[in-house]
């Protein structure tokens, strides 16, 4: 009888075809939907807190410098361990601290408490991305991996749609505090998605020996590998310059175009629309086009369409620009990863995703000198800064390595 199953023309390249990828997908939408709308909360009451575009930008560093610190290391143990179990320990404990942080906001905590708690919780979510972009591959074919990570790239920007829109809107008749209780709840059901699914056995791991060669086993490889450096290289641009924008995003909203929560969560949204036709075109074809020009395009186009959107006169002129700042950085970000994840053997996925992942800490960086410039010159003037570096530095990146453009 087994030999009466007949496979799809294509099957075998998409990822959707895996009911284990299928159930993680599902349970990732939702707990995804619940983390915007905590950032935005998070954000709104920092901002609410103080009135300081530097204490916005401190927020935010609280909430990514962690990543700095404890991202390789949990890329280390999602090469050593059950990368399953590890994220349910995680996503356990990031739950409750979750439920922690609504209930010190209801008691009318300072900001240097909520702050401290916020950086507690991003301990525990700094280990998250690398055991979970490592996981992935392991709920698929080796074939259907790149439309796995496009796939989980258009469901994590599907919740840019309905996150940010969602607490936009509740903001107006609820306090943030029960914003980060609907957060929680949200990740207990990603919590009861993680314990059903089942991984495919992990291809190319090595013997435990050779696993505890840590660091220097993944720096070689880098060191070997200059398409991959070059990946690495050119994501600290958009990350200074660019991807600070959804941090610093309450400040644009209310300086430029006088806008309140709802509006700043309509703003991510539309952003998220761009993002996830990106993503999901990326989804089809990402195995199938030169990366390195596609790369360099986007970055670019991203610093464009930033400098656009503070230039902007109008609500509707600023949310297309918008779109095209979430179309453009998801075409970069989407992309990255992918070739990233097809070049790198299973048994250092996890550690060389870790560094990669790494880029994300320099976002509070960027953000912190952002709020800088806003404060001495002005919202606009910083905005405007952030799209011209941006292109700027990654022209004078790809002059100095031509490679890029050959990936």
């Amino acid at each position: 009888m087994a030999n009466l199953e007949v496979k799809l023309p294509n099957q075998s390249r998409y990822a959707l075809y895996s009911p284990s990828f299928r159930t993680y997908m599902g349970g990732s939408l939702v707990a995804s939907v619940g983390e915007w709308m905590d950032i935005v909360a998070l954000n709104w009451a920092a901002l609410q807190m103080t009135d300081s575009p530097m204490l916005l930008a401190l927020i935010n560093a609280c909430r990514l410098v962690p990543i700095f610190v404890l991202s390789f290391p949990a890329g280390m143990l999602a090469d050593r361990y059950n990368r399953r179990k590890l994220l349910i320990g995680i996503q356990t404990f990031v739950t409750l601290l979750t439920f922690a942080l609504g209930a010190l906001l209801m008691t009318g905590a300072g900001f240097w408490m909520f702050a401290a708690l916020v950086t507690a919780r991003s301990v525990l979510m700094a280990m998250d991305p690398p055991v979970r972009n490592s996981m992935i591959p392991n709920l698929v074919e080796e074939s259907a991996i790149p439309s796995a990570i496009a796939l989980n790239t258009t469901v994590l920007n599907l919740s840019r749609i309905v996150g940010p829109a969602t607490a936009g809107l509740l903001l107006t008749v609820i306090e943030p505090a029960q914003i980060f209780y609907v957060s929680g709840a949200a990740l207990l059901v990603e919590l009861i998605c993680l314990c059903v699914i089942r991984m495919r056995p992990q291809r190319h791991r090595p013997a435990p020996k050779k696993a505890k060669a840590g660091m220097g086993e993944a720096l070689i490889y880098i060191r070997r590998h200059p398409n991959v450096q070059s990946l690495l290289i050119l994501a600290i641009v958009p990350m200074v310059f660019g991807f600070p924008y959804s941090s610093m995003m309450p400040l644009f909203a209310q300086d430029l175009y006088q806008l309140g929560p709802d509006g700043f969560g309509a703003l991510l949204s539309v952003s998220a629309a761009g993002a996830i036709i990106g993503s999901f075109w990326l989804s089809l074809v990402g195995g199938r086009i030169g990366a390195g020009k596609w790369l360099v395009c986007s970055v670019i186009g991203f610093g464009v369409s930033l400098a656009a959107f503070m230039l902007m006169k109008d609500f509707f002129t600023a949310a297309c620009a918008m779109f095209l700042v979430g179309l453009t950085s998801q075409t970069y970000r989407t992309l990255s990863r992918m070739t990233i994840q097809m070049q790198v053997p299973d048994h250092l996925r996890g550690r060389i995703m870790s560094i990669a992942l790494m880029d994300r800490g320099f976002i509070p960086l960027g953000a912190l000198l952002i709020g800088m410039v806003a404060t001495q010159f002005g919202t606009l003037s910083a905005g405007l800064m952030m799209g011209v570096c941006c292109v700027t530095i990654t022209l004078i990146m790809l002059a100095a390595r031509r490679q890029i453009w050959e990936l």
